[in-house]
């Protein structure tokens, strides 16, 4: 039997042992050797996160060949921690698929990651944890602070999204809302045209023309609106005209009498009445203009082409030679058009004088439905009071259930008194009534963006587009959220507010960012100031950073908290002046 020095072995493994754990402590010892490069020097958040990237270079002859190193960064501050992901590396004898750092030259790796923005976070340290192992043994170093954090100016941005109100917007000829065309008119024009026709070469009055209902009722509305009280007749104006078949000094002889006959009947008519209305008679020999209208309406075979040969002709004399030839083979013409171009037209204009304000008021309160919808939305103008506002919104949705701009105008109230969650069911039944609306999509977007839900929300936005300025507004936040500051100063350009002027900060435009904030005439916005103080902190203005800040706290006293632990004022933490703002 083979006699075993036991004595001999377990001091073997004992010098193992103690060989392997010098390694180790060595690494540990020397670890302030190691460099680390943090980018940037102090943590930002952007975007909710708070990036991380580390740059580790290793001393030659450190890393010993059978060690494994983990490295953990942790985000250290009051009341917890958030470790990122670890990154392991290896020495050179180590079998693993881990980065290998060279013992005799040293070497180096980087390493990138995020963890989402917490406010405990403001004021942190960014800690280097490591554990190095080599077979079964392992050691813990102290951990090895590398950076400070958390620079969390983006976040200062005002959750307050832009909702549009569906009442004095209208689209214009592009298509597109015009915030200068107005829904309400409390001068509405309007107009009545009555005809009296003769026959052909003639300018005597025909009894069934001038006893014909048009001309009745002609008579009738110029009466009515000379002595109604929300009437006001503008005027009558009469254009005789013949028909443009016969020779130019013919018509003009044959227009100038039909104007005689037919100005004087209305004038004697509208005498009898008491009307006085300074009619106006006019006469034009060749009606072209109304040949071409009637023909384009007509169902006339080839009367594209009879129009296009006919407007080759600009002497007017030529013209009517060829309409006489057209006459002649096309009976359609001598019997449909022509008869009609014979004629005097006569025409009331008048204007229609709404309710006055005192009375829309009133009435919106004492019997809405005695109001037309555009008076109704009127009336909630007429009223800065929000819940007044919101009273008659409600009274609409009442009274015309099926019109969108109840509830959406509802809803664009509370959003005004910062209940986004209370407006949502309301923008959405405005969508159930009209779905394809960009005024209804951007109102939802805004809930949707209040609430956090950024991706839905410029989904929302993206179909709002042409509604107004307010969408380009609303876009410029959810930029700031996804920290691409240069298109959110873009969107925000015909704006200026301490949300426009954040960006511009958050882009380096400080001179810029304060110009915005000069221009922000919003009485007790203690976010303006605060701006105003970090602009001064990053520009190293002192004056501007201290006499802002002090105002800014003294609009809100809760702010002394946030500025004592806000990195952009780090360098003035054991400042006198900072001390005796925030204390």
């Amino acid at each position: 039997m083979r006699k075993y020095n036991f004595k001999a072995l377990a001091f073997v493994v004992l010098a193992a042992v103690l060989s392997g754990c010098a390694g180790l402590q060595k690494m540990k010892k020397n670890a302030n050797q190691i460099q680390f490069k943090v980018t940037p020097e102090v943590l930002e958040a952007n975007g909710g996160k708070v990036d991380v990237a580390i740059d580790g270079k290793f001393p030659a002859k450190y890393f010993i060949k059978k060690a494994t190193l983990v490295a953990t960064p942790v985000l250290k501050y009051e009341g917890g921690e958030t470790a990122l992901e670890p990154v392991t590396l290896q020495g050179e004898k180590v079998e693993a698929n881990n980065k290998v750092i060279n013992y005799i030259n040293g070497g180096s790796y980087s390493y990138k990651d995020d963890v989402k923005y917490i406010d405990d976070m403001s004021l942190s340290d960014l800690e280097i944890r490591i554990k190095a192992s080599k077979g079964s043994k392992s050691i813990d170093f102290a951990p090895i602070k590398i950076a400070n954090g958390v620079i969390a100016t983006s976040t200062l941005l005002v959750n307050r999204p832009k909702p549009i109100l569906g009442i004095q917007r209208e689209k214009n000829t592009t298509g597109k809302y015009d915030p200068n065309i107005d829904a309400f008119q409390r001068i509405v024009p309007d107009e009545l045209m009555a005809d009296i026709h003769y026959l052909i070469n003639r300018a005597n009055l025909r009894k069934s023309e001038i006893n014909s209902d048009d001309i009745k009722k002609l008579k009738e509305y110029t009466k009515d609106a000379y002595s109604a009280e929300r009437k006001k007749l503008k005027g009558v104006e009469i254009s005789a005209y013949a028909s443009p078949d016969g020779t130019l000094e013919f018509n003009a002889d044959l227009a100038e009498k039909r104007e005689e006959t037919s100005s004087s009947y209305i004038s004697k008519e509208l005498e009898k009445e008491g009307v006085e209305t300074g009619l106006k008679a006019r006469y034009t020999p060749e009606d072209w203009e109304g040949f071409k209208k009637l023909m384009e309406k007509s169902n006339i075979q080839d009367k594209e082409l009879i129009l296009r040969v006919l407007s080759m002709y600009k002497d007017p004399e030529v013209r009517e030679r060829e309409i006489k030839n057209l006459s002649a083979a096309f009976t359609a013409v001598a019997e449909e058009i022509l008869p009609r171009l014979r004629r005097a037209k006569i025409v009331t204009s008048i204007d229609l004088i709404g309710k006055t304000d005192e009375e829309i008021a009133a009435l919106a309160e004492s019997n809405p439905a005695s109001l037309n919808p555009a008076e109704l939305l009127y009336a909630a103008t007429l009223t800065e009071d929000l819940g007044k506002q919101l009273s008659i919104y409600k009274s609409f949705i009442k009274v015309y259930p099926s019109d969108w701009r109840g509830p959406n105008n509802a809803g664009f109230v509370l959003v005004k008194q910062n209940k986004y969650d209370d407006a949502r069911p309301l923008f959405e039944k405005a969508e159930q009534l009209k779905n394809d609306e960009p005024i209804i999509k951007n109102n939802l977007g805004a809930v949707a963006l209040h609430g956090g839900n950024i991706q839905k929300a410029e989904e929302l936005f993206g179909a709002a587009a042409g509604a107004g300025d307010e969408v380009n507004y609303n876009l410029g936040m959810v930029s700031v959220k996804k920290a691409e500051y240069d298109k959110a100063v873009r969107y925000f350009k015909k704006e200026a507010d301490v949300n426009t002027a954040l960006a511009k900060i958050l882009t380096g435009d400080n001179n810029g960012a304060l110009k915005d904030l000069e221009s922000t005439n919003m009485p007790g916005c203690f976010m303006k100031e605060y701006l105003k103080a970090v602009i001064g902190a990053r520009t190293a203005k002192e004056s501007l950073l201290f006499d802002s800040l002090a105002k800014a706290v003294d609009m809100n006293p809760d702010l002394k908290a946030k500025a004592k632990k806000d990195m952009e004022f780090a360098k003035y933490f054991t400042d006198s002046k900072f001390i005796a703002i925030v204390e």
